[in-house]
């Protein structure tokens, strides 16, 4: 299996806008960060978690010229806008099945009223297949799929484990019934937005210590903002096991 990280920023991204902080005007790549996902893949099966505002360019970069599906974690911007940009995947391939909570596929079909429609729709517009992920484990081609439920704030979250990749953002809290799902894992992937707490997200403390209670063999920190620090210097400070993802890194379980 190998995991792209098409992005590992924060809503905002990095650079922010108009940001005059040391962090967005670093000359460092790795500094520079899309909105969060990854693209899983394994045999012949290409799947994306989450696919926001960048993703057309995420697609291109990775150079991607086909997906099988899209799993989300739940109906945030930063998580869902890409949607429309399916367009070319559907023209070649057809219908693309898209999996979430049934919350989610709610938020999406009134955001994306069009990719939904079953009576007049525009001739441009890419159709789904919908899916409903509950809290159980489903099969996306020859892989199971286990979900783990977590809380960011008030809002449910989904996780999920791939055989020996577990990839987890947006989490605030998750219960140890859930954290059992994924102890022992090669791979994990966990949010660590900043040094200083907040109240929707692990900070970068959180996060260490639900990498303590996982003890996976790797942990990659992801949907960061520039608020942690420059990737060099937060690097230094992390266990020898524990890792800052970057836009494009590539690892193989």
């Amino acid at each position: 299996m190998k995991v792209t990280f098409l992005g590992t920023g924060t809503s905002q991204g990095i650079p922010i806008i108009g940001s005059k902080h040391p962090v967005c005007l670093s000359t460092n790549s790795k500094d520079k960060r899309l909105r969060v996902s990854v693209l899983v893949a394994w045999d012949n099966y290409t799947y994306v978690i989450d696919c926001g505002p960048d993703f057309r360019y995420q697609m291109l970069r990775a150079e991607c010229d086909r997906i099988d599906g899209i799993v989300f974690t739940h109906e945030h911007s930063d998580h869902v806008l890409g949607l429309d940009d399916i367009r070319p995947f559907y023209f070649k391939q057809g219908d693309i099945p898209i999996y979430a909570h049934k919350r989610v596929l709610k938020s999406l079909r009134k955001r994306f009223d069009y990719i939904f429609a079953t009576k007049n729709k525009y001739p441009g517009a890419p159709t789904v297949i919908t899916n409903r992920v509950k809290n159980k484990s489903f099969k996306l081609k020859n892989m199971k799929v286990v979900p783990v439920n977590g809380l960011h704030d008030k809002l449910q979250v989904f996780g999920y484990r791939f055989n020996d990749f577990a990839y987890l953002t947006d989490m605030k809290t998750v219960s140890d019934k859930e954290i059992e799902k994924i102890i022992g894992v090669k791979i994990l992937v966990v949010n660590a937005l900043r040094i200083d707490s907040h109240r929707s997200h692990f900070n970068l403390e959180e996060a260490l210590q639900f990498i303590n209670k996982v003890k996976p063999g790797k942990a990659y920190l992801t949907h960061i903002s520039h608020l942690l620090g420059f990737h060099e210097d937060v690097e230094k400070m992390l266990p020898e096991n524990v890792f800052l993802a970057y836009d494009d890194l590539e690892i193989t379980i």
